[in-house]
């Protein structure tokens, strides 16, 4: 039986503030709206080989765009921030 394995990180999420987070060994990923802590916790461990301290999952809410007097919604992410163990690090291309 062959599993499907599921995308849990979409990209790294980079911005001002993510970049900033780097200092405290902090990064912040996009990932799937169905994951769970324990599932990025394993996916960042595979992916770039590091210990992963903690886990915290911010979901965004839906935005609402107005234009011609139609009404539609953008499709916003959930967000993981991940904080790596002390000496760490991830290289991201920043």
């Amino acid at each position: 039986m062959i599993q499907k394995t599921k995308i849990i990180l979409k990209r790294p999420h980079l911005s001002e503030k993510s970049t900033d987070l780097t200092k405290f060994n902090q990064y912040t990923f996009e990932v799937a709206e169905n994951a769970n802590k324990e599932e990025i916790k394993r996916a960042v461990k595979e992916n770039y080989k590091v210990d992963v301290l903690k886990v915290r999952i911010i979901n965004l809410p839906k935005k609402k765009k107005i234009w011609r007097n139609k009404t539609s919604y953008q499709k916003r992410n959930k967000k993981a921030f991940v904080t790596l163990k002390e000496g760490q690090k991830i290289e991201l291309g920043v």
